[in-house]
């Protein structure tokens, strides 16, 4: 039997009719995406030190709502400073003048006085780190002067300075300096020695291996101690201004006690707080900035 005499079947044109089906897109997916970090972030964050904070305060206004009691409870501290929070810009005569201002003449202080601590701690740091026989003269002078509580620096920088305000900065230099000093040494003197070596591959000068090695590699000790400074910088300028006197947030904490202002001490000690916290965590980002996440938070 031949191929062309086998009956065909017809087949009949297949016609493809595509329907094209819309696919819903969800509106705003990225925000959708987005709400539970913010909100997974808000619950890990945020919430418990609200929750803390709400805790406290009901426990501070149960314990302190008896009418004897001798430190005034938050609703009273709030009432009797209404004017302190609401007017914080206000000049008067003198060292009649708002808490910005306050806390503004002690920041300026402690920039001053810590960023010559900064300056001079880390060269002082370097210097003892890199060279064994300075680290074996200075180290035990920088361990002895540590241990000087920083308020008895103040009688001395008082005779030497004749003027507070010079006497506020220097205390504020050699209490922030040791930190700075003994971070910097160490993370000198843990410098891994293949860069060393590259050092003296590439013949880099004493400046040079002092920019591109040195300091990179000693970063994250460098800022440790920088973050330890600024807080003790912050603990000493409230206490030094409290025998300074002027205009300055420790000289109105002791005057708001000589004046048995409680409630004022009390909120003036609560904005200590905030601006210290708020001065670690700017050296803790600036400290990510530099060292690329590597430096402690």
């Amino acid at each position: 039997m031949s191929v062309s005499s086998v009956p065909t079947k017809h087949i009949p044109p297949i016609e493809s009719e595509a329907e094209v089906i819309a696919l819903a897109v969800p509106e705003r997916k990225s925000t959708q995406r987005m709400r539970p970090q913010w909100l997974s972030l808000a619950a890990t964050h945020v919430v418990p030190p609200l929750i803390t904070l709400v805790f406290l305060l009901i426990l501070w206004e149960i314990a302190c709502s008896s009418p004897t009691a001798s430190v005034p409870p938050p609703s009273r501290v709030v009432s009797e400073t209404w004017e302190l929070i609401a007017n914080p810009f206000y000049v008067g005569q003198g060292v009649d003048q708002g808490l910005f201002w306050h806390i503004f003449a002690s920041l300026k202080r402690v920039a001053l006085g810590y960023c010559l601590a900064a300056f001079a701690g880390i060269a002082l740091g370097t210097l003892v780190g890199q060279s064994e026989w300075a680290m074996r003269g200075l180290d035990p002078i920088f361990q002895v002067l540590r241990t000087v509580p920083p308020l008895a620096w103040l009688p001395l920088s008082l005779a030497a300075f004749k003027d507070g305000n010079p006497s506020a900065i220097f205390v504020i230099f050699i209490t922030a300096i040791w930190p700075v000093i003994i971070n910097t040494a160490v993370g000198i003197r843990n410098i891994p020695q293949d860069y060393q070596n590259v050092a003296k591959v590439l013949r880099l000068n004493q400046f040079e291996y002092f920019i591109k090695i040195m300091i990179p590699a000693a970063a994250p000790y460098i800022f440790t101690g920088l973050r330890i400074g600024i807080g003790l910088s912050w603990l000493a300028i409230v206490a030094a201004e409290m025998l300074i006197g002027g205009v300055g947030i420790g000289f109105f904490i002791w005057d708001a006690w000589n004046s048995s202002r409680i409630s004022d001490i009390i909120l003036a000690l609560i904005y200590v707080g905030i601006v210290g916290y708020v001065l670690d965590r700017f050296i803790a980002f600036l400290a990510k900035a530099v060292t690329r996440n590597t430096a402690t938070a």
